[in-house]
């Protein structure tokens, strides 16, 4: 969709989903009720082994958003913690200086604080559902707000002068209220498409306000009653479920107009379409204007049960009209431009972001990372003459900072075996404050300093050292890349993670991961479940391709998994493991297993039928087994459309579509042998549950040992401290047990 429609998503906005996954946990708009009784901090362990272990994973704390003061010399930032024993988190604020001196946590008592930001030299914040002020060593602390809604996000204007607040609203466009004489009728009168998402019933939509910040007696307040509805009257969401947050709104530098991110559809057009535009709103006039398309633009009808491929509406001469995703709106510093993210067409949530510049004064639009064939996943204008835009992106599995100029002139300025995940200008633009990653270090604080004459001189400082006192006490893995053959003959970048300790006299059972999305990058991520560091911890080596369908490798190499996903990205597996298992000596290739999650947990349950015995072990997280099923069980439909070209019960049918479903896993049980355990989240409504309850049934009744953890609490993800430890110690058991016996 997001690219974060897609099936498994993929690292946009790290931020916006830690106050989900915080949400889920404790509740949104109770999340301080829910704390009052725990105070979760860092915890200094002292660990028994220097192995990583399921519970040093949920001691580490998770950094979030981070912003530098106005003269560059404090940084704010979000940090979350866990506590097992409690099964809950709490996110705090904590500020340090920019020599990474002064590293203090301001948030003392026992409510989550998040979503930090500089406000005339104070942090504003959100407790409890309202935005709060402190001074920068965490004193005076005063509640500004007082809506009767909870405050979901906001957004101060450049001139301070007024702010927008996110507030979730009644939506019944497609769930029926119901009566009001029947208060406890749980029913829900479900009326058209898209009624859930993600892992909710859509019952309320969010929306911003815009509204008046004012002195009162000398102290800054938020003027309750000057609210307005941006989307005033409009059954539309903003942000975009459902994962969007502040980022899909922006202020012109002169506080006049708003920028924001809308899909302009209910029902059955919002579950086929991802044709987001990118709006103005001036608050004067409470003007609207869409800058994606021409007054008076009609949509070409659209079949709902087809991939729109080959429709009218992605036709070469109706492209012109960014039909597909557009989000993520900033003006630059002089307000002549806006720029955003921009997919070129309608369904295909996994095309190329490109970066697109509209010229506010003439209307003209320009796309200036033509030359990078791959995605933008995070921008930020400059006011250097080098580098109009700096952003981020994936090139061969790493994440790092580029820069582009009018001209489309690029180059990059790192060069890390890392992943930046957020980037924002600090010091008058001179250096940049981001965040990184690898499979070996989860997130932390960075200042870049960009050389353009000479990018390998760019320093990188690290700022924060969040888990130093838990890392310091592991053995680390060491991690190799490796190119494999295809058996079509191009080259594959795979990493290859060996255990910590590595004796190359030995050999290791060894790990086959399977990659979600489907077109989600094996980049340097850091994950709390599907963690590398703590696979090798436990002995395993891990072999990691970037097979096809995957970004960083160029259009045509992301485009082969479209329509076919049982046939070049399943032998780009089988390339790959194959290659470790004849090639590099210390890999045990009768110890061999296969896991992986969402598209990944498709793979998996299709290798299990066309594997030929060289796995001895499955896991299967999440994964789609019944594509028939799966095709009207997902709730974005448009992702059905573009990867399976159609609808089953067509007849005839288009090649890919006839493939796929012929393809499907379950099809293919009978000749599954090999033990397996299938995992699903009950508030998994991307993937609907029963489909890894129908796996583990098959598995049971032809006589295959298998197991199925079932989380009734969870989504597509596991997000609760107990759960994330059951998960980690279920794998382990399970792999430990046909693997190491």
């Amino acid at each position: 969709m997001m690219n974060y429609g897609n099936l498994f998503p993929k690292k946009k906005n790290m931020n916006k989903l830690i106050v989900i996954a915080v949400s889920l946990m404790i509740g949104f708009s109770s999340s301080a009720k829910a704390q009052d009784d725990v105070k979760i901090g860092k915890q200094n362990i002292k660990l028994t082994s220097d192995l990583m272990t399921p519970e040093a994973l949920w001691a580490m704390g998770r950094i979030g958003t981070a912003e530098a003061s106005a003269d560059g010399s404090k940084i704010v930032y979000q940090i979350g913690y866990y506590s097992v024993k409690a099964n809950k988190s709490q996110q705090k604020i904590a500020i340090i200086n920019a020599d990474g001196t002064g590293n203090t946590t301001l948030t003392t008592g026992t409510k989550s604080e998040t979503d930090p930001t500089w406000l005339n030299g104070k942090i504003a914040f959100l407790s409890g559902g309202q935005l709060w002020t402190m001074n920068a060593d965490g004193s005076d602390r005063k509640q500004i707000s007082k809506t009767s809604k909870d405050i979901e996000g906001f957004k101060f204007s450049p001139d301070g002068s007024k702010v927008i607040l996110l507030h979730s609203i009644d939506y019944h466009e497609v769930i029926q209220k119901n009566p009001d004489d029947l208060p406890k009728a749980t029913g829900r009168l479900v009326t058209d498409l898209m009624y859930r998402h993600w892992d909710h019933y859509v019952e309320s939509i969010q929306h911003p306000f815009v509204t008046n910040v004012k002195m009162d007696n000398g102290e800054l307040t938020i003027d309750n009653d000057s609210e307005i509805d941006i989307l005033e009257g409009e059954p539309y969401e903003c942000p975009m479920e459902p994962f969007g947050g502040m980022e899909q709104l922006a202020w012109s530098p002169d506080s006049k107009s708003i920028a924001y991110t809308c899909r302009k559809k209910t029902g059955l057009a919002y579950s086929i379409s991802t044709d987001s535009d990118i709006y103005i709103y001036k608050i004067g006039t409470r003007e609207t204007k869409n800058l994606c398309k021409p007054e008076g633009y009609v949509e070409p009808e659209i079949d709902p049960t087809t991939t729109m491929k080959y429709q009218k509406v992605n036709a070469k001469e109706n492209l012109v009209n960014n039909v597909g995703y557009d989000t993520n709106p900033q003006f630059s510093p002089d307000g002549q431009y806006i720029a955003w993210l921009s997919m070129e067409r309608n369904g295909y949530e996994a095309d190329r972001n490109r970066l697109c510049c509209y010229n506010l004064a003439t209307g003209e639009k320009k796309y200036l990372t033509e030359s990078f064939d791959s995605n933008v996943d995070a921008f930020v204008w400059s006011d250097n003459k080098d580098a109009q835009i700096y952003f981020i992106g994936v090139w061969h599995a790493t994440e790092n900072l580029y820069a582009v100029n009018w001209k489309g002139e690029l180059k990059q300025i790192t060069n890390d075996w890392a992943d930046f995940g957020s980037l924002s200008l600090m010091n008058n633009g001179k250096q940049l404050l981001m965040e990184r990653h690898s499979f070996l270090t989860p997130a932390d604080l960075y200042i870049v300093t960009p050389n353009f004459k000479k990018p390998e001189k760019t320093t990188i400082t690290q700022l924060t050292f969040e888990n130093k006192h838990i890392l310091d006490q592991l053995a680390k893995p060491t991690v190799q890349q490796r190119w494999v053959k295809t058996s079509d003959g191009k080259e594959m970048l795979t990493w290859i993670i060996l255990p910590p300790n590595f004796d190359e006299t030995k050999q290791y059972p060894t790990l086959l991961f399977c990659e979600g999305g489907p077109q989600s990058p094996v980049s340097q991520f850091w994950s709390y479940r599907w963690n590398f560091f703590i696979m090798a911890a436990h002995g395993y080596v891990i072999v990691a391709p970037n097979r096809r369908g995957l970004p960083g490798f160029g259009q045509e190499w992301l485009e082969e998994i479209s329509g076919d996903w049982t046939g070049q990205c399943m032998k780009d597996y089988l390339a790959a493991i194959d290659d470790a298992a004849q090639n590099l000596p210390y890999v045990n290739k009768d110890r061999l297993g296969a896991v992986g999650a969402s598209f990944g947990g498709f793979s998996v349950y299709y290798l299990a039928g066309h594997h030929d015995k060289r796995f001895k072990a499955f896991i299967s997280h999440d994964g789609a087994f019944n594509l028939a099923a799966m095709y009207l069980e997902t709730e974005e439909n448009w992702f059905s459309n573009w990867e399976y070209d159609e609808a089953y019960w067509h007849r005839p049918q288009l090649p890919n579509a006839k493939k796929t479903y012929h393809d499907s896993p379950h099809k293919y049980v009978e000749n599954w042998d090999t033990p397996i355990l299938c995992i699903h989240g009950e508030k998994d409504y991307r993937i609907n549950y029963t489909q890894g309850m129908s796996a583990f049934n098959a598995a049971r009744m032809k006589g295959i040992p298998a197991e199925l953890l079932i989380f009734p609490d969870e989504n597509h993800w596991v997000l609760k401290p107990q759960n994330g430890i059951l998960w980690q110690r279920t794998y382990f058991n399970w792999l430990d047990r046909w693997l190491k016996k």
